[in-house]
Formats: structure tokens, sequence, C-alpha cells
């Protein structure tokens, strides 16, 4: 059996995020996974990505093409992501690098219904917020956080084209209008449990820390600990510099997983 490929969002300030869901994964999983970092610029130099955008003074990245605020280097180029399997009739995922497995990924894929083109935690959610992570814009919009988990089927995610990808608008985008409704099908909330968001009586199979992780904000997150336990075990990172972070919570000698 190949390895279920796991696509995440890169950006430069999620190094941290990115290194604490890749070992909170290894984890958790029973089987083979190849976790793939979607990197805007290999996706530039690849001509997959062309879209163009603008920063201003404050840090805040604009869409050229719509003029609407955005978060984050991988809010239009996990999109990409049919274009980099080359629309192979093969199930895969995409998720936010701010994300942490407390359940085993063979369960998920264990819940891919075939007859669906997509797979998303259909969430509700309506942040009263106004910044999130690293004092970015908090934006509002139907089916928000629908993209930061999702299980594609490559092939019957045609629509996503080079040109639909980097012309259309991100409401377009994200709130899956590529795709019929009955296309998309629905995962239970334990897979993309929204910190600060979703019910705390719900257990979370992956966390999603959609205010930021917690190298970004002060901010308490009943499941913290735990991220900063995966990132001090990661081995790409020394144990020292984490110590030294100026918010780092000392993890329980042993983390209930």
């Amino acid at each position: 059996m190949s390895k279920f490929k796991v696509f995440v969002g890169w950006d430069q300030r999620d190094h941290y995020a990115y290194r604490a869901l890749q070992k909170s994964l290894g984890a958790h999983s029973s089987i083979d996974t190849e976790i793939i970092p979607i990197k805007e610029w290999d996706l530039r130099q690849a001509g997959l990505y062309w879209r163009g955008y603008h920063t201003d003074g404050n840090g805040q990245m604009w869409d050229d093409r719509d003029g609407n605020p955005f978060s984050t280097q991988f809010s239009f180029t996990r999109f990409c992501v049919p274009l980099m399997n080359d629309f192979a009739n093969e199930w895969v995922m995409f998720m936010d690098a701010d994300m942490m497995f407390r359940g085993d990924i063979k369960e998920l894929v264990d819940l891919i219904d075939t007859h669906k083109a997509m797979m998303c935690v259909q969430h509700d959610h309506a942040p009263t917020e106004k910044t999130k992570m690293d004092n970015i814009m908090q934006t509002r919009y139907k089916r928000k956080n629908w993209s930061s988990v999702m299980l594609m089927n490559t092939e019957k995610c045609w629509n996503l084209t080079k040109y639909a990808v980097n012309n259309s608008t991100g409401s377009f985008l994200h709130q899956m209008c590529w795709l019929r409704d009955d296309e998309i099908g629905t995962l239970p909330e334990e897979w993309n449990w929204l910190d600060g968001w979703s019910s705390p009586g719900i257990k979370a199979k992956i966390v999603h820390f959609t205010r930021g992780t917690p190298d970004m904000t002060g901010e308490h997150s009943s499941y913290g600990e735990e991220w900063w336990h995966y990132l001090a075990n990661s081995v790409h990172l020394h144990t020292k510099d984490i110590m030294e972070h100026p918010n780092w919570v000392k993890p329980p000698k042993k983390v209930a997983i």
C-alpha cells in the first residue's frame, strides 16, 4: 500500500507549528504517511502559481485579485493540491500548519466516502475577535475553516486548474464554489476542532489553533502543553532554544494523549 499523502500549508511564521504537527502525526499514525509542505516559492518556480499580492506597513497581506486581506502564504496555495498531485485518482489530505494530531489518521482515512470529491468539517465558524496569530486581521465569511482540513480525491477536483487557482476570488475558492454541494462530504468536528470555538465536550482528534499556535499567542489553550511537548521532542529543534521562548510552558513528564 502506498503512503497516504498529507499536504501541509507552509509559512515561514509557522516553522515551529509545522514541526510540532509533523511530530504529532508520527506519534499517532498507524499507517505510512508522506508529509508534503506546500511552499509558495516552489510553486511559483514551477509555474503553477503566480497570484499577486502586496503587504502593508502592518505586515498584513492583501490579495491583488480580489483586494481582500489574507493571513498566510498558503491561503490560496492549498488549492494547488490537485495540480501538485497531477489530478490522480487518489485520496489525499490538506491541512493548515497550526494543527496537532491527537487521533490516528487511519481513523480519518476510514471515513472517506468514495462517492464524494472532497470531505471536510462543515463548521459554522463566526469568530468574534478582530485579529489572530501575529496581529493579522481575522475575517468572517461563509464556510470559514471548511478548507483548513480537506480530504480530496484529486481527480474529482478537476475544476482547480491553474487558471482557477490564480484568478478566482478567495470567496469562490474557500466557499467550495468549484464543487457542487452534493460532491462535498461531511467529517465529524473532532477532526478539525477549533481552539476557542469548538465545544470542550468534543474529544479533539485534530486540534486547530485558529487564534495562533502557543508560540504566537499568550492566550491559554487547553492543548497548549501537548503542543509544546511535540515541539520540544522534535529532532529538528534544540530544546534550549524552545525553553528560552517567552511563551514556553513546561509540559508534564507524561502527556495524556
